[in-house]
């Protein structure tokens, strides 16, 4: 075997001409992803709407029901209430209140770029789900009377959606503040057990069939982690 002159080795190794490595061009695959989740929302909306699932939705809501007496909710007199109360936790102005504050504490500690993204994450998921309320246009729950009155449409729970949309976005974009791994295993329990009882609230209110508030939950989850993955990606590595 021949050996390279010391008079080449430099060469070699200064050598400008190094295979280009390979780059994942992650804004156009984060589009792509958000294209496909609106197209997938839209698709399993009409299904729902045409009535598939509608035996199992039926029945999961007259669980929540006394049998015999589907007026009448299941549990204590004081249910209701409490059920109202933490449905309010995914109402529109509690959210608004929630990403407002986070933005703020992002803010003081010089990450205006989480916060921004925070912004930018919840104001198009909502915006999202809008949409596909609209295009969908899936009827409420006719099968007893509402323990609330709701106006807009049915698919998705905008509840659901916007709850985990919120509270699981929040949760995962403040990995970089907290570093205990204790605090942020908390972090992001507290907001899948509060984006699960808000969701559940919307079935037991009557407000919501079943395959709504799963859609949502769906939807939501999947946007956080989006955006978590573009921040991750995208955001951090920025200069």
């Amino acid at each position: 075997m021949h050996e390279v002159p010391d008079s080449i080795e430099p060469l070699v190794s200064l050598n400008p001409r190094r295979r280009p490595s390979l780059r994942v061009p992650w804004p156009m695959v984060f589009a792509a992803a958000i294209a496909l989740i609106f197209a997938v929302m839209i698709w399993f909306g009409m299904e729902v709407r045409e009535g598939d699932g509608a035996d199992l939705d039926r029945e999961i809501m007259l669980a929540m029901r006394v049998p015999g007496h589907p007026e009448q909710p299941i549990g204590p007199a004081w249910l209701p209430s409490a059920v109202r109360d933490v449905t309010a936790l995914g109402s529109s102005t509690v959210l608004t209140f929630v990403v407002a504050a986070t933005c703020l504490f992002l803010a003081m500690r010089g990450r205006m770029r989480s916060a921004l993204l925070v912004l930018a994450a919840t104001i198009l998921g909502s915006s999202a789900v809008t949409v596909v309320k609209a295009l969908v246009a899936r009827t409420r729950p006719d099968l007893f009377e509402k323990l609330m009155a709701e106006a807009s449409h049915s698919f998705p729970s905008g509840h659901a959606a916007n709850s985990a949309i919120v509270y699981l976005t929040i949760a995962t974009l403040l990995f970089p503040v907290v570093q205990e791994r204790s605090v942020r295993a908390f972090l992001l329990g507290a907001a899948l057990a509060l984006v699960g009882a808000i969701g559940v609230s919307r079935v037991y209110l009557g407000v919501h069939w079943p395959s709504d508030v799963a859609a949502g939950w769906a939807f939501g989850s999947i946007w956080a982690l989006l955006w978590w993955q573009i921040e991750l990606r995208v955001i951090r590595r920025a200069p």
